[in-house]
């Protein structure tokens, strides 16, 4: 496997899974456990700079793996693009708000000279 990237076997295999018909469903996304992530890489433990490896390379095939502790989810990147945009003044607002919030959680000295 000379010239292949460290993940890219793997990614292949999950973009495979991606396709196939399974869970009732003709494709999708999918999750499975780190278990299975052992399994498929081989490992008795996966450091993170194989998961970090794998989901480069799957993210090139057109999918994202996300990586929830005791499980992994597969997703395509498509799924993303219709999600809602936050605006500049959104996030200012949020900002904004958050900041107020931090200075009102302070306690206060009151009568001091």
């Amino acid at each position: 496997m000379e010239g292949e990237r460290s993940g890219q076997p793997v990614a292949e295999r999950l973009a495979e899974l991606y396709e196939m018909r399974f869970g009732g469903k003709e494709r999708g996304r999918y999750r499975f456990s780190m278990k299975q992530m052992r399994a498929l890489t081989g490992r008795k433990r996966v450091p993170g700079e194989v998961i970090r490896s794998i989901n480069e390379e799957l993210f090139e095939l057109g999918y994202v793996l996300i990586d929830l502790e005791t499980f992994f989810v597969v997703l395509a990147q498509s799924t993303f693009r219709s999600y809602r945009r936050v605006s500049d003044s959104c996030l200012t607002a949020t900002a904004t708000t958050a900041a107020d919030h931090t200075v009102e959680s302070r306690p206060r000295n009151i009568g001091t000279a």
